[in-house]
């Protein structure tokens, strides 16, 4: 395996794989606690537009992807806020009104096709570039910076919007920057996992995560050291056996949740037959009170 490390592009897509696996858990956690899982899905196909509009004007489809999906995920979360339209129809618009416009553009730029945008639909290691890798760096970074600088205060509006904003936070201010977090760590992702599995890797762990731990803080390092052994997992294998790099991490996480889900198994079945059983004190109340 060391010799991976010989050739620069494999270096690039193992420090990518490194920190998509610690950004993606580190929104997604977010996401599942909001019932917003498929959340990324829909900035995945909004982001198809930017990384069009990159080839389009001849910039970084990465910046560009950035900047789109931002916008795509302010303007969905403004529509759920506004309650003129329901989330679901809000995430349709965007993963149709995205992916039409991403093929469109595409072939509206000079020698584009929608064969240009295959890397990015679904991952490739060969093509993770230096200026990706800067991108993908300064991305993470902000992704971060606020999932963890700002974890009480999103845990806050994910566990009890009114609640939050009873207690004085900008739910407001705050729903809108995680949506543009969600929208860093989809283009962050986007290169080795790809636009159209980028959502898995934010959900699988943290799913995963929560069958075996019961804290915040807990599911959080679980979800993300589940995260990194996939990402990494997941691109050393696509190398050694020529497969695509995204479905490969998606797989692999599929697996380790399917592993954790039998081994826990037999405990979940002891705390479900506890929970129905009720305590004798409890029922000894009920007698006496009878």
């Amino acid at each position: 395996m060391l010799e991976l490390l010989d050739y620069p592009f494999m270096q690039r897509a193992l420090l990518a794989a490194v920190l998509i696996g610690i950004a993606a858990p580190a929104v997604g956690i977010y996401l599942v606690q909001r019932r917003q899982a498929l959340m990324g899905d829909g900035i995945g196909h909004v982001a198809l537009t930017g990384v069009a509009l990159g080839f389009l004007f001849s910039t970084n489809p990465v910046w560009m992807a950035m900047l789109v999906s931002a916008l795509g995920a302010v303007v969905m979360e403004l529509i759920r806020i506004s309650g003129r339209a329901r989330g679901d129809v809000a995430l349709a618009m965007l993963f149709y009104g995205g992916m039409a416009g991403g093929v469109m553009i595409i072939n509206l730029a000079p020698g584009g096709s929608t064969a240009s945008l295959t890397t990015f639909l679904w991952g490739s290691v060969t093509t993770v570039s230096p200026s990706d890798i800067t991108a993908i760096t300064v991305l993470s970074a902000f992704v971060l910076t606020v999932c963890i600088g700002l974890r009480r205060q999103l845990f806050s509006i994910c566990q009890d919007e009114e609640f939050a904003r009873v207690t004085g936070l900008p739910v407001r201010l705050l729903n809108l920057l995680l949506a543009i977090t969600a929208a860093a760590t989809v283009t962050v992702a986007m290169r080795v996992v790809g636009l159209l599995l980028v959502s898995a890797l934010m959900v699988i762990p943290v799913v995963a995560a929560q069958q075996v731990t019961r804290g915040f803080a807990a599911t959080l390092g679980l979800s993300v050291t589940i995260g990194v052994l996939v990402s990494v997992s997941g691109t050393v294998t696509s190398y050694y056996a020529d497969v695509p790099p995204g479905a490969t991490i998606v797989l692999i996480a599929m697996g380790v949740f399917a592993l954790i889900a039998l081994l826990t198994l037999p405990l979940a079945r002891r705390r479900a037959r506890r929970e129905a059983v009720p305590e004798p004190a409890a029922t000894g109340a009920s007698v006496a009170a009878a």
